[in-house]
């Protein structure tokens, strides 16, 4: 561990999962808690609850094809979704720089308002607060949400098995990119925008032709890689993924070759990776086609038995690579 917080420990990547391992998960030991998905599994008098809580520190407030309104919504949203639940009831709690314009988080409400009724959930309870100038950095918003697992649906990181097929709902990086645009005030020829958006209406429809979908995960930060690192850690699997079957949109590779960055480890705020059946993948992928945010859906990969916790991606030139889990900060406060 190191001695002090670092920006790379939000990253989603290896600090992240090593200070919940070390620190977080020693004091709040727990069943539920333990499993590690994306929301907490409750069962009370007979239902099982879904119910997650997801901070927004995003900078810029504002950028193209969302704000930090319509992002805390939809995280919140997905995260849920990511269980096989049925989102119903949101919260939100606003720390507010003093000096913030009142325009502008009016804008932003209309946005987490727009946002929810999108998703088809209410916000149902919330809280204010407001710092001194230079004690936050304008506003930052944290949401909670709960939703309803239909009963015998078992959707889990650790469900994954030797054989099921790997499935993206679409192109990746377009989040995170799109920050890092907006916060370099960037000059392009062509407009990238991020693909936040509420994905429960996707994975009900994947619902609708099978109750063979093992695992769900939506790859928010640590981007791709980082996501299938965990669904392999989670089930003690292997994943082999094919580079020629991920879609990446032609400006945002270009942002990537031209700063470095890779575009497998840039966090997307509006795809999903499903772990599927081989029985059923096809006919789920066909359903997601049909959604709006699932048009590009494609099978990239399976699951392998061996190694256990690794994953590894067949390259355009038919080499093999190893696809590590993210190490450092890539690109800080992009959710």
């Amino acid at each position: 561990m190191e001695d002090n917080i670092l920006l790379a420990h939000g990253s989603g990547g290896k600090l992240s999962h090593q200070l919940i391992k070390d620190l977080f998960l020693p004091q709040y030991d727990n069943p539920v808690l333990a499993k590690l998905d994306d929301a907490a599994k409750l069962r009370l008098t007979g239902d099982c609850l879904a119910y997650t809580t997801d901070s927004y520190v995003v900078n810029p407030l504002f950028f193209k094809g969302g704000d930090i309104g319509r992002l805390a919504v939809c995280g919140t949203v997905n995260d849920l979704a990511m269980t096989g639940a049925k989102p119903l009831y949101l919260t939100a709690s606003f720390i507010i720089e003093e000096g913030l314009p009142l325009a502008a988080l009016k804008k932003i409400l209309i946005s987490m308002k727009q946002a929810s009724e999108e998703a088809e959930v209410e916000v149902v309870a919330g809280d204010t607060k407001v710092v001194e100038k230079g004690a936050a950095d304008k506003l930052f918003i944290t949401t909670s949400g709960i939703g309803v697992i239909e009963k015998g649906l078992n959707i889990a990181g650790a469900n994954a098995k030797a054989g099921d097929r790997v499935i993206l709902s679409g192109d990746i990086a377009e989040h995170g990119v799109a920050i890092l645009v907006e916060r370099e005030g960037m000059e392009l020829d062509v407009e990238i925008k991020s693909d936040v958006a509420p994905l429960n209406h996707l994975v009900a429809q994947m619902l609708k032709v099978s109750r063979k979908i093992r695992c769900l995960r939506d790859p928010t930060r640590g981007g791709l890689a980082t996501t299938l690192n965990e669904l392999a850690t989670q089930s003690e699997v292997g994943i082999r993924i094919e580079e020629d079957k991920l879609s990446i949109k032609e400006g945002v590779r270009g942002v990537c070759e031209i700063l470095g960055l890779d575009p497998l480890y840039v966090g997307n705020e509006g795809k999903l990776v499903a772990v599927v059946d081989p029985e059923d993948s096809q006919s789920v992928l066909e359903k997601m086609r049909q959604h709006p945010y699932g048009t590009g859906a494609q099978i990239i990969g399976e699951v392998v038995e061996k190694p256990t916790g690794r994953v590894f991606m067949k390259t355009s030139i038919g080499g093999s690579r190893i696809v590590d889990m993210l190490a450092g900060e890539q690109l800080p406060r992009i959710c």
